[in-house]
């Protein structure tokens, strides 16, 4: 069976002659095959240099962008100042790794347009929290990479034409809102880029890519101004990357930083644990339809691995999703919009030009407002849902798996930039009926690249935890990671 007859008969009209096209950076240069962890203990060592790593990556930028579109501006000369001056005998874990940040976050230097032509382009003056936090680890930005309009929508497909294309096959979506990290990262190009996730926009691109997409418990990570000030506080910060020691050591270096206070250390996670784990399984969402067959099977074989390392896999254990929560979600991320859409200037800054937003985000912002007498409930009982969040977790579970995404990856179109709100807004649900609810009640998940299509794409699998047991979910990622090694798109597995 096609994984995509399940889908309206729009998504066929979009075809394209990329769908079986890969696109890989991998090359004989600095950077070779390793992750972050081992670029990073090659420029220890002094095999290579942090500044050949740093132009290793502008180059491979270089080549793969013309066809990915991952990229909005380059930091060139700066990265190779700070390459060529990186401190001896430095303790930070990525120290000279190339890396970058989505266009989302303040980098001090560069403009931040947030994928949307309404933003104005003028530099920042300052980086913001979570940037500091992420440069604490001793990457070095080469560039920002795209994002759809404020990040509302699980593609990255700007109005126009503007798409960030999936490497592993041109024709399809790299994912959303942190697609051009992703595609990045996936292609070879960076061992690792920055990203973050108000509803799935690490762990659905990570999906997308074939990547480790770590949402980690709220308040794990800083933030930035424009997301800490939200009523409901649905967005975290954190990387993706293409191995599970790169997500973990990431995580302990930006927790030495700055711990979050609140929550249980988390401290470096070197490989599994020796514990035996009940694990809840999930396959179909409560939320919206059915999910498709190449998706389910691929969770009951991450199920079956499961089992065969000696953990329990329950299929019938019941996860409590109440459900007013689709359309709790839905109604505040049209306040997100309506909030954009009529405060632009204030939350961006000068220069904001609403007549420039694109259509999905006025169509969010106008069912908002017509929407409004329902927001304060909306808000509240999304409120509710992270004070109670581990009481809606099933309590005989440690773990539940799900999938990632309710279906495999749409190709490039099916979430266009262009396309109607009406028909946008109806497709998304059914994609990503699994995702939001952990932006909600404030627990960490992470999707692993576990499945493939019967075309060879990824698919990604999904782990969720209760608040603060991030180590938990990632020594159960190193034991499947060691298991099952994660494909890669040169063939190789994605920790050599």
């Amino acid at each position: 069976m096609s994984a995509d007859t399940h889908l309206p008969t729009a998504y066929d009209e979009t075809r394209e002659e990329h769908d079986s096209r890969r696109v890989s950076a991998f090359a004989d240069d600095a950077l070779g095959t390793l992750d972050a962890t081992g670029v990073a203990e090659a420029i220890r060592s002094g095999s290579i240099s942090a500044s050949e790593a740093v132009e290793a990556a502008i180059a491979r930028v270089a080549a793969v962008d013309p066809e990915l579109g991952a990229t909005t501006v380059d930091d060139h000369e700066r990265a190779r100042r700070r390459a060529e001056h990186l401190p001896t005998g430095t303790s930070a874990p990525f120290a000279g790794v190339p890396t970058a940040f989505k266009d989302n976050v303040p980098v001090a230097g560069l403009p931040m347009t947030a994928g949307s032509r309404a933003l104005s382009p003028t530099p920042k003056t300052v980086d913001s929290a979570i940037v500091r936090q992420v440069l604490s680890t001793g990457v070095i930005p080469v560039a920002t990479t795209t994002c759809p309009p404020f990040g509302w929508t699980a593609t990255t497909e700007r109005p126009g034409g503007q798409v960030t294309r999936n490497p592993w096959a041109t024709g399809y979506s790299s994912g959303g809102s942190s697609g051009g990290s992703a595609a990045l990262v996936a292609s070879g190009a960076l061992p690792i880029a920055h990203g973050n996730d108000g509803g799935g926009s690490i762990r659905i691109p990570a999906a997308a890519c074939g990547l480790v997409g770590l949402k980690v418990t709220r308040g794990r990570l800083l933030g930035e101004p424009a997301t800490d000030k939200a009523p409901v506080k649905i967005v975290v910060n954190g990387v993706l990357t293409r191995s599970v020691r790169d997500t973990a050591t990431f995580l302990a270096a930006a927790e030495r930083f700055q711990p979050s206070g609140k929550l249980p250390e988390v401290g470096l996670v070197e490989g599994p644990g020796a514990r035996r784990l009940r694990i809840g399984m999930m396959v179909d969402s409560p939320l919206v339809p059915p999910t498709d067959p190449q998706t389910r099977e691929a969770v009951e074989a991450a199920g079956r691995l499961l089992e065969s390392l000696g953990h329990t896999v329950d299929p019938d254990l019941d996860v409590a999703v109440p459900e007013f929560f689709k359309t709790d979600f839905e109604d505040y991320w049209g306040l997100l919009a309506l909030s954009s859409a009529m405060q632009g200037a204030s939350i961006y800054g000068k220069g904001f030009d609403a007549s420039q937003l694109d259509p999905f985000t006025l169509g969010l912002a106008a069912r908002a407002k017509k929407r409004l007498y329902r927001l304060p409930l909306a808000i509240a009982r999304l409120g509710l849902t992270g004070l109670a969040a581990d009481r809606l977790f099933p309590a005989p579970a440690d773990l539940v798996l799900t999938p990632t995404l309710a279906h495999t990856t749409p190709r490039i179109g099916y979430l266009s930039g262009d396309l109607d709100f009406e028909t946008h807004f109806s497709r998304l649900p059914p994609y990503v009926g699994f995702t939001p609810l952990h932006n909600a009640s404030g627990q960490p998940s992470i999707s692993l690249p576990l499945g493939r299509t019967d075309d060879g794409r990824p698919i990604g699998v999904m782990l969720s935890a209760r608040k603060g047991q991030e180590r938990l979910l990632l020594e159960l990622a190193f034991e499947l990671e060691a298991a099952a090694p994660f494909a890669r798109i040169d063939g190789a597995a994605a920790s050599a």
